[in-house]
């Protein structure tokens, strides 16, 4: 396995778009791991079926094509919320889990992004950050992406939907959402993009030292 660096953290916390820095500054290849359970809740409403229909959750999940998932129907706070009530079904992360491994096996290493990276999917990851706001910070910025999508809810209700999401996340059975016992904590509700990301190569470098990342 390559130089593996996993960010855990929850709904809009800044840990997709943190990831894609930190993977194209090391050249690494980037998993949203997210994009598969909002791929498989798509794929259960397109065919008119229920959120929590396991049965049909699981195939869907098994089914699942990486190559042929077109994101631009898979953002959205409709499609955030319906991936949330997937996500706790216990088949579905166990079909996408050996899909994640795979993807974080391959060489010179891999960044992906989730809730339960550091914890279950890659526990001997090289680097492991959690990325973490405040609830009202995090809303805000979920917010602000609606807004610029034409879809303005009241931050009110963006709010809400944020602290049902974490609720859900860290009180589900299968793999909730937790700070691996040794990752490093990275707040990021007084940081922007750019120190947050200075921070995380910081920690990646310390890690990493002269070992074998080019």
């Amino acid at each position: 396995m390559g130089f593996v660096i996993a960010v855990d953290g929850p709904a809009a916390s800044g840990k997709g778009t943190l990831s894609k820095r930190i993977a194209a500054h090391y050249g690494l290849a980037h998993l949203d791991t997210g994009l598969l359970y909002r791929a498989v809740a798509r794929l259960l409403l397109d065919k008119s079926r229920a959120l929590d229909d396991e049965q049909a959750a699981a195939a869907a999940a098994y089914a699942l094509n990486l190559a042929y998932m077109d994101e631009s129907r898979l953002r959205g706070a409709e499609m955030g919320e319906a991936a949330s009530r997937v996500s706790v079904i216990p088949a579905v992360r166990a079909a996408l889990l050996d899909r994640q491994r795979d993807f974080a096996a391959q060489e010179p290493g891999a960044v992906l992004d989730g809730r339960d990276i550091g914890t279950v999917v890659c526990p001997e990851a090289a680097v492991k950050l959690f990325v973490t706001a405040s609830p009202e910070e995090r809303a805000r910025r979920r917010h602000r992406e609606l807004v610029d999508r034409g879809d303005a809810p009241p931050y009110e209700s963006v709010l809400a939907d944020i602290r049902a999401r974490d609720a859900r996340d860290t009180g589900r059975a299968s793999a909730p959402l937790r700070q691996a016992q040794d990752a490093i904590l990275l707040d990021t509700t007084e940081l922007d993009i750019d120190a947050a990301l200075a921070r995380a190569i910081a920690v990646v470098e310390e890690v990493r030292g002269a070992s074998s990342l080019p």
